[in-house]
């Protein structure tokens, strides 16, 4: 514990320059005397740190020395550093050394990668504990490389965003937005927005394509990202003209129905083996283009107007295939 505390204690120093013992006993957790004791190690193994007296005087170490770990670069830190932010580290009681992994990470970086990396858990979420879509069940779905690349360089930078996103029940087309942040929940990203001043998350999933501009990001400082996430999560379950729907699914397809419903509720069996069962869109669009996708695999039984929107566009393709249109 005691040779983890040193390097804690370098890493300090090296980090925030001239520091005094009461700071270094309240950063380390440790009592003042116990930071003393520390400092005279430091010095036996020719660490070169030394005392400045005075009002404003403190412990330093001299220009230039700086600790090494050999071996990693810039993308392997700062997944190193997002792994960090997880909560799991406080639940295990491993916090203390969490947070000493991470001060060595962040040291080892070069200098102008630093700032960067350090601020990765300010603007990257994984696993909050809120879900955008309340989902019980979410399966992986795959982004391409280039896009997440992309996209977390436009966020870690500061830099508007061009992206070509595939909207629900829409054609895909150009957008600029001014990156906030991005979350990861249950294996699927998104990306906190801001489009001429208006809150929007995109499923990174939905984005076919991006592109980092060079013109700084219009967004607000200090944004508190798990806040951020969990105000628009709440919005998005209690806001909109939901649409409760009563549908009959094949058991194969029910995992789908699941992923895209906001909430399914009221499940039984039906004689034929099919499941009956209650399910919440955020729309009529949204309900309308999630029990299309399902084909016959799926029947709304209500409400009717559904029901009517569904066999008209069925019979207009039907019409379409039957003659010429």
């Amino acid at each position: 514990m005691r040779a983890d505390r040193l390097v804690s204690l370098v890493l300090l120093l090296r980090r925030r320059g001239r520091l005094s013992a009461t700071t270094l006993a309240r950063e380390l957790e440790v009592s003042t005397r116990t930071v003393l004791r520390d400092i005279e190690a430091l010095s036996a193994a020719g660490v070169p740190v030394y005392a400045e007296r005075g009002r404003n005087g403190g412990f330093a170490l001299l220009p230039g020395f700086r600790t090494e770990l050999t071996g990693l670069n810039h993308d392997e830190a700062l997944a190193l550093l997002i792994a960090g932010s997880r909560r799991g580290a406080q639940a295990f009681g491993l916090g203390s050394a969490l947070a000493s992994a991470m001060l060595k990470v962040v040291d080892a970086l070069p200098e102008s990668h630093r700032d960067t990396a350090a601020g990765a858990a300010q603007r990257l979420l994984i696993d909050p504990e809120s879900d955008l879509l309340s989902r019980r069940v979410a399966t992986e779905e795959e982004v391409p490389e280039a896009v997440v690349a992309e996209v977390r360089r436009a966020v870690l930078a500061g830099h508007k965003l061009r992206i070509r996103y595939a909207a629900v029940g829409r054609s895909p087309n150009w957008r600029t937005v001014d990156p906030i942040g991005l979350v990861t929940v249950r294996e699927q990203g998104y990306l906190l927005a801001m489009r001429s001043g208006e809150d929007r998350t995109y499923r990174l999933s939905r984005v076919l394509a991006a592109e980092e501009l060079d013109e700084p990001a219009q967004r607000p400082e200090g944004v508190d990202l798990d806040r951020a996430w969990q105000e628009r999560s709440t919005r998005f379950r209690t806001g909109g003209d939901q649409v409760t729907v009563l549908v009959r699914v094949d058991p194969a397809r029910r995992e789908y129905l699941l992923g895209t419903a906001l909430a399914v509720r009221a499940e039984e069996a039906d004689a034929d083996g099919r499941i009956r069962l209650e399910a919440t869109f955020q729309d009529a669009r949204h309900a309308e283009w999630a029990l299309w996708q399902l084909g016959t695999d799926a029947e709304a039984l209500a409400p009717q107007w559904l029901r009517a929107s569904l066999r008209d566009r069925a019979a207009a393709i039907a019409g379409c295939y039957g003659a010429s249109c």
